[in-house]
């Protein structure tokens, strides 16, 4: 059952405390699912099975990894479907997110296939849902979560610093989508440098990376939050030097 609304929540009541910390703790649940996946998959995947770097995050389905992958997709997709948005607009930008996740999680990519040559209707759905999960976190990232001065927002400390993190988050994730929509339409003798290198992998652990970064920030995760205090150093020293003078 989704969440009330974080503007349905007084803060000074102390049952409704408790929502906002499970709101807190969902975006956590995202951000950390998020950071470990791609080091569960490689370097766990290969430690305790042997399996290579795949090309793609996608091609772990096809190893002894599919149950973390399938598990690690659909555990975002149920967060995000508990994820009651501030409007309607988030509220639709989550259930894009759980689709899309849940399609990611349950279509597979055709085995062994280059991601723009399927044999079958699943593999080309895989795809579609995949660039719509990346879009829709990236909308997170650069619409929902920043502070924007003409809409209602949640407080929280060092706001500028924060913004940084999460529009940075959303432009890694559209630039390694960029990078992998050029690389996909290449010739074949231009992507063979790329395929030694499994470049689609690496750039999606960079997205993967960002969308995590930015739900842990806003999740007042401990990590997330030393990061920003970090982030602050300089912006505070040059406030306290501006006083003193």
């Amino acid at each position: 059952m989704p969440l009330p609304r974080r503007d349905e929540v007084h803060p000074s009541d102390h049952a409704t405390r408790a929502l906002l910390v499970s709101y807190q703790t969902v975006r956590r649940a995202i951000g950390m699912t998020g950071l470990l996946l791609p080091l569960a998959l490689w370097p766990l995947g290969w430690l305790l099975f042997g399996v290579e770097v795949q090309d793609n995050m996608s091609g772990y389905y096809h190893t002894p990894m599919r149950d973390v992958f399938v598990g690690a997709l659909s555990a975002i997709g149920v967060f995000l479907f508990c994820y009651e948005g501030n409007d309607w607009v988030e509220d639709w930008t989550a259930n894009l997110g759980c689709v899309s996740a849940i399609g990611v999680a349950l279509l597979p990519l055709d085995e062994g296939k280059d991601p723009l040559d399927h044999q079958s209707l699943v593999g080309y759905a895989h795809m579609a849902f995949g660039a719509m999960f990346f879009l829709t976190l990236a909308f997170y990232s650069l619409y929902h979560f920043p502070s924007w001065k003409w809409k209602a927002h949640e407080e929280a400390p060092h706001e500028d610093e924060r913004n940084l993190v999460y529009w940075a988050s959303g432009l890694a994730i559209l630039g390694s989508m960029a990078a992998m929509g050029v690389y996909l339409v290449l010739p074949a003798s231009l992507k063979a440098p790329f395929n030694r290198y499994n470049f689609m992998f690496w750039m999606e652990w960079v997205a993967v990376w960002a969308f995590a970064a930015a739900w842990l920030t806003k999740g007042r995760a401990i990590v997330a939050d030393l990061a920003v205090e970090v982030l602050a150093l300089p912006t505070e020293a040059l406030k306290r030097r501006v006083r003193r003078h």
